[in-house]
């Protein structure tokens, strides 16, 4: 038997898996290395005999597929955010160390109020006014310190392993510099600051280092 009937053979006689799409979206694709289209697929291998299924051999792992470059990752891939979902909770990140930072007292100054808007402007939420973050913050009552750090659990603790370091620490600087418009931090604005940096997986040297530099002028 020649080469070219062997891989005749080889074509006509194997196991082949036929698959099926569950559903479909955008997901980050890890070799693409950018926003993709998305199959997630589940798949049946069968004996195919001269073309024709004729035993099967079980089930595939589902797999998610890339529709651009065609590749098959499991299905923690969709864990990963998208470009677009990670600018998002980014921003909504920002937005909230802002109102946790003046929810510790410092809505008062008008100062504070005034650099909680340019940090929030630069983050993306460029319609976000003094009137709105006072209000969201009033909205909070009473117990509105409790409220404001479980909110900042809730937006910075997914972030940690999504972010380099340099993003972890410009997100902690920023709410620095809201905290600094006043004057030298109060007791409560470290107290939510060191909060955050845990959060972040940042170190208590490493905020320490953050907070102190934050003081400097640029």
């Amino acid at each position: 038997m020649g080469p070219s009937r062997d891989r005749r053979a080889r074509k006509a006689c194997g196991v082949r898996t036929r698959w099926h799409t569950v559903d479909d979206g955008e997901f980050f694709c890890p070799d693409c290395g950018g926003d993709r289209n998305y199959r997630r697929r589940t798949g049946r291998r069968r004996l195919v005999v001269l073309g024709l299924p004729v035993l099967p051999r079980g089930a595939e792992d589902p797999v998610v597929e890339c529709t651009a470059c065609r590749g098959h990752f499991a299905p923690g891939a969709l864990d990963h955010p998208t470009t677009a979902g990670l600018a998002a909770m980014l921003s909504e990140a920002v937005h909230t160390v802002a109102l946790v930072v003046l929810a510790a007292g410092g809505a008062e100054a008008r100062s504070v109020r005034e650099t909680a808007v340019e940090v929030v402007h630069a983050a993306g939420f460029p319609e976000c006014t003094e009137d709105q973050l006072t209000a969201h913050v009033g909205a909070l009552g009473s117990g509105r310190e409790v409220l404001a750090e479980l909110e900042l659990h809730d937006k910075l603790a997914p972030l940690a392993s999504q972010l380099a370091v340099a993003g972890r620490e410009s997100l902690l600087l920023g709410g620095a510099r809201i905290a600094l418009a006043d004057g030298p931090y109060t007791g409560r604005e470290r107290e939510v600051l060191a909060a955050a940096g845990r959060l972040l997986e940042l170190g208590a040297e490493d905020v320490d280092r953050l907070l102190a530099q934050a003081r400097t002028p640029s």
